[in-house]
């Protein structure tokens, strides 16, 4: 669960700093350098996000919708922030309570 936590949080960063990127090189005609860059870091972490969730879906067992809409929350704009409270919060439901991990004063 704390790969797919770090790895939803890191893509939905990235993807708005690449749409920050995206409207500067377009509107404003700059930084189309940092923007390659800005793009790949996202795909890359998209590529683990991707991975990560997709073995998530299978080890609880999501129907299909379920994993389509969770797959593709990397690639838009928010939607990795609202899939991963869903998942986190569906998944801690799964979990007994005297098997829940302690969080520190959380």
């Amino acid at each position: 669960m704390g790969w797919y936590r770090a790895l939803a949080i890191a893509t939905g960063v990235a993807l708005l700093v690449f749409c920050g990127f995206i409207v500067a090189k377009y509107a404003f005609d700059t930084g189309a350098e940092i923007t390659t860059y800005v793009a790949m870091l996202h795909g890359y972490l998209y590529l683990g996000y991707f991975v990560v969730t997709f073995l998530l879906g299978q080890k609880l067992k999501w129907p299909l919708g379920r994993m389509i809409f969770t797959l593709a929350a990397g690639c838009i704009p928010f939607a990795s922030f609202v899939a991963e409270r869903a998942v986190v919060r569906d998944a801690a439901a799964l979990v007994p309570a005297e098997q829940a991990p302690e969080t520190a004063g959380v």
